[in-house]
């Protein structure tokens, strides 16, 4: 049974190392014996692994104090040999016979106990029997992936297939998921007990669906509202008029009341996004931009001369600066 190497003198580090200085640490040397580095260098690999499994143990302050307390042996796992033999393995190709507790003793450097007062390596591993101890249950983690929707699937909710899982879970699923009106871009959709396993009998962990929203050509969303830049032309400004605008479940008329300046805003009410819960909806605002015309004839010129010399007035002279200029 080979000995396993100090994680410490791995990584290069003292053992009062920072998780600062240890993740630098890291970096720096999983970069060098990267393979994809060294391909013609058979020992980068097992030098790569090295380092991985040392930061692993190390970066976790659970195991890093077992570490700490009985090295290498203290962050093994129970396993079944292909003997059908219940084993406790560490390092790279350490093992040992659950039953020979010499064995295990000795991997320990010859110490029996945890000393005066304390839980021996005994009682850690074996919660004070021949039986392994059974580990607390853990969680698992949570896992994510980002689905593309339109616009218009945001606003009126839709049915959309995920697929989740893969990878360490096994063959992807495919999943038929109910996407709420209203979603925003950046949201999260949970779907509880879908993300990694737990271990040892604990949950599995939540797997989260991000909706990425794609903008509209031309509707703005805030919040649950939706704005729209609608250019009128000076005489429906001056007049008023009635116009028909989109909005995001069809077109509707809006009225223009005559004398409305440019930059005003029209609202529609409840022809905006679906609020959070479902119970509301929000509005629309139809923003106005007086066009004037590229180019005008001249008996229209002539009619804009009178308009200008019949009705001169200042739109000006309501301005905090113009008594100064």
């Amino acid at each position: 049974m080979s000995k396993p190497p100090d994680y410490y003198s791995v990584l290069g580090v003292d053992r009062n190392v920072s998780k600062d200085k240890l993740k630098r640490a890291y970096r720096v040397l999983a970069k060098k014996f990267h393979p994809d580095r060294n391909p013609d260098d058979p020992s980068a690999e097992r030098k790569f692994k090295e380092v991985q499994k040392a930061y692993d143990v190390l970066s976790d302050e659970a195991k890093r104090s077992e570490y700490d307390q009985y090295g290498a042996a203290g962050v093994g796992q129970w396993a079944t040999n292909p003997r059908g033999q219940r084993v406790y393995q560490w390092g790279a190709d350490s093992s040992i016979d659950g039953d020979d507790l010499e064995s295990l003793f000795g991997a320990f450097g010859g110490q029996r106990g945890g000393g005066a007062g304390g839980p021996s390596i005994f009682d850690n591993l074996f919660g004070g029997s021949r039986r392994p101890r059974q580990a607390a249950p853990e969680r698992g983690r949570d896992a994510e992936r980002r689905i593309s929707l339109s616009f218009d699937q945001a606003f009126k909710g839709a049915v959309v297939t995920a697929s989740i899982g893969g990878g360490r879970r096994g063959a992807a699923e495919k999943l038929d998921v109910q996407i709420p009106a209203g979603v925003k871009d950046g949201q999260r959709i949970r779907l509880a007990g879908r993300g990694h396993p737990g271990r040892y009998g604990g949950p599995a962990g939540d797997f989260y669906l991000v909706c990425a929203v794609q903008p509209h050509p031309y509707l703005v969303r805030r919040d649950a509202d939706v704005y729209l830049d609608v250019p009128i032309s000076i005489t429906e400004a001056a007049l008023g008029a009635r116009i028909d605008v989109p909005t995001p479940e069809g077109r509707a008329t809006v009225t223009i009341p005559a004398g409305t300046p440019s930059g005003t805003k029209l609202r529609l009410s409840g022809h905006g996004m679906t609020r959070p819960g479902g119970s509301a909806r929000g509005d629309q605002y139809v923003v106005v931009m007086i066009v004037p015309p590229e180019s005008v004839t001249d008996e229209q010129r002539r009619l804009l001369e009178t308009l200008r010399d019949e009705h001169a007035y200042d739109p000006r002279s309501g301005c905090a600066w113009s008594a100064s200029a």
